[in-house]
């Protein structure tokens, strides 16, 4: 479960958005209040918060976002306990709060709004509050065995591990298959093998390289594998058919509705690599 926390100032704005009926809004959590819409809420806020005229973020707004499967399986009633977990998690106490689930989109959400301002007119001490607000998540999640921030961060590693290996994979495959000798040919086969490559335009209309989209990630092409990158592509490119060729190729490309022209850079490159690699030939024969 992720928390993210925030002190605020236009309190009836945001509980308003999360009372949306179009999001499918649901009261799971409230605590000292009585009213039914965010005008009276807020008005109820307020009569408190008028007690302590210095504090101007005087509401403290929080989000709790199980994941995406703990979510599916989490009833009213849990909400609630999660809700009240998290509060004395926080070290709340006895503040006017109420909660909203979001259910709307495939990953449901909480959206908790407390009173910063207690019953004395005192106001609770927002420093860091970021921070605490995680790590107070990442205790409720442990206390009813949910999904944690550090799990969800091992999984995204593993699959990203797979993303990248199967990647780069078709990007063999195209290279050995297709033996393309152009970028523009390179992006069409890669394409054909279901991945998107999206080239890195520079503000002189310069190719720099690509990013790759698969599976729902977006990949710079050098996070993926060396071999990768835009220069390290047209080196291949460039080995298996000769830089002229290559250059004379790749001399006007037409990528994302304009045309681009290799950088300087990558040229010179390119070129060092395939004349490196007839020198070491010559003096091997």
């Amino acid at each position: 479960m992720i928390g993210k926390g925030k002190s605020i100032s236009h309190t009836r704005a945001s509980m308003a958005y999360g009372w949306n009926q179009e999001k499918n809004a649901e009261v799971v959590y409230r605590q000292h209040l009585v009213g039914d819409n965010p005008k009276e809420i807020s008005r109820e806020f307020q009569l408190i918060q008028e007690q302590n005229v210095n504090c101007k973020k005087n509401t403290l707004s929080f989000v709790l976002s199980p994941a995406i499967e703990d979510g599916k399986k989490l009833h009213k009633a849990e909400l609630q306990k999660i809700c009240a977990a998290f509060m004395e998690k926080m070290k709340l106490g006895e503040r006017q709060a109420i909660a909203f689930v979001h259910r709307d989109k495939q990953h449901l959400h909480i959206h908790l709004y407390v009173n910063r301002i207690d019953f004395n007119g005192t106001a609770y001490n927002d420093s860091f509050i970021g921070k605490r607000c995680q790590q107070a998540a990442e205790k409720v999640a442990h206390q009813y065995q949910l999904t944690t921030v550090k799990h969800l961060q091992i999984e995204k590693e593993f699959n990203l591990k797979d993303i990248r290996a199967e990647i780069k994979r078709r990007h063999d495959i195209t290279m050995k298959n297709f033996k393309p000798k152009s970028f523009d040919q390179y992006i069409k086969a890669m394409e054909a093998n279901k991945v998107k490559v999206i080239p890195c335009i520079n503000k002189a209309n310069k190719l720099q390289g690509f990013r790759f989209e698969f599976d729902g990630y977006n990949l710079k092409g050098s996070e993926i594998h060396r071999s990768m990158s835009g220069g390290n592509i047209g080196k291949a490119m460039a080995s298996q058919v000769g830089v002229k060729p290559f250059l004379k190729e790749n001399e006007q490309l037409k990528m994302a509705g304009k045309a681009v022209q290799l950088s300087n850079r990558m040229i010179v490159s390119i070129t060092k690599h395939v004349l490196k690699q007839i020198i070491s030939r010559g003096i091997e024969y």
